[in-house]
């Protein structure tokens, strides 16, 4: 009886020990934009919001990505792959704003100048985004849903928001 009280202990994982992880790989997200620009016609434009899931879809439909914690895990890695790529679109797109408006100085034009309102735009989605998010939360009325579904919510909506910024980028000749 010893015996098998010691192998069921043994076999049991440790209290607090963390579960194994689902496979998670963000380059799918750039396979899929680099897919999805080689399948448009010339006169198309690309289906990029496809792409949203391309990461998190896998991770979640993996054994090891069924529980609440797994599915937070999947869609908040998902989500920082998208967040850094909107975090440098940003940056590229605050930089050719910057330098649209000096040109603009230098020819005098009293155009209402893009970086201030760039600025703005972004820290004004932001708010968006917090406030839909949270919202999206609470519609799970204070269940274990409500993480996962804020974290998807967080997730679409930074990439649809880099798609629209990567759209606004200097396009190189």
């Amino acid at each position: 009886m010893r015996v098998l009280l010691i192998l069921a202990v043994m076999a049991t994982p440790a209290f607090g020990q963390e579960p194994e992880r689902p496979p998670f790989d963000g380059g799918l997200i750039d396979a899929c934009l680099e897919n999805a620009s080689g399948q448009a016609k010339p006169d198309e434009t690309p289906d990029y919001l496809a792409c949203v899931g391309a990461a998190s879809g896998p991770c979640l439909a993996s054994p090891e990505g069924q529980s609440t914690a797994a599915m937070s895990w999947c869609l908040g890695n998902e989500l920082d792959v998208w967040d850094k790529k909107l975090n440098d679109s940003y940056a590229r797109v605050l930089k050719a704003a910057s330098a649209a408006d000096a040109e603009m100085a230098d020819l005098g034009s009293a155009a209402a100048r893009q970086e201030p309102l760039l600025r703005q735009m972004q820290r004004d989605w932001i708010a968006f985004r917090d406030s839909a998010c949270s919202y999206e939360g609470s519609r799970w009325g204070g269940g274990t849903g409500a993480g996962p579904a804020g974290v998807e919510c967080s997730l679409h909506l930074t990439a649809e928001q880099y798609l629209r910024l990567r759209a606004w980028e200097p396009q190189d000749d």
